[in-house]
């Protein structure tokens, strides 16, 4: 029998996403082997606790910089034996070292289609700039704000007059779907990166 695929994931918050990813695909095809946040509050932690999960907080007060954080949370990762880093709702930057120390293993999702609306607020800059269709990005992390390559997307209209709570809502719900698929498709091997074009992402499903 193949061995799980061990993840970690980092929140900040609800941990709504981790919540799916622990419904759907913990000790079946993928095992998350750790959550860590940057928030001793972060909900999530109470949800990979109930879960039996290993936890671990890293606020950036305990630390001299963010790089200094960012190496004990890597170190941390890694003594897990993680092949993936999920980012599900982790709401800051990680650092080019911490990026560096897991090249083309971490993925984020994020609630706007990318490259369109990068960086925070993506639901709010979208509605500010009246576009038609908004929907949501699970891509590749590299140094870059939103910048690694893309590996699914999903696209919604969104109606008139625009109810952020609504539109939110129908965010949450494709990122619901999204990340645990692009997860699953990572964990069995069927995502890879295009030679010629590290831009392109493959999906061989």
């Amino acid at each position: 029998m193949r061995r799980s695929f061990p993840i970690a994931v980092l929140v900040s918050g609800e941990g709504s996403n981790l919540q799916v990813l622990i419904d759907t695909l913990h000790g079946n095809e993928v095992e998350i082997v750790g959550v860590g946040a940057n928030r001793p509050e972060a909900r999530g932690l109470e949800r990979a606790r109930a879960a039996g999960i290993e936890t671990a907080v890293f606020p950036k007060a305990d630390y001299a910089d963010r790089a200094q954080r960012d190496a004990a949370l890597a170190d941390w990762i890694e003594s897990l034996g993680v092949k993936l880093v999920v980012l599900a709702g982790f709401m800051e930057l990680l650092t080019p070292g911490f990026i560096a120390r897991f090249p083309n293993a971490i993925v984020n999702v994020h609630p706007a289609l990318l490259p369109a609306f990068a960086g925070m607020n993506a639901i709010e800059q979208a509605l500010e700039a009246g576009v038609k269709v908004a929907g949501v990005t699970v891509h590749f992390v590299d140094e870059g704000v939103d910048s690694g390559p893309i590996i699914l997307q999903r696209a919604f209209e969104l109606s008139y007059p625009r109810d952020i709570a609504v539109v939110k809502q129908q965010v949450h719900e494709i990122e619901h779907e999204l990340l645990p698929r692009a997860v699953s498709l990572i964990a069995r091997g069927k995502v890879s990166l295009d030679p010629s074009d590290p831009r392109w992402v493959v999906i061989d499903e």
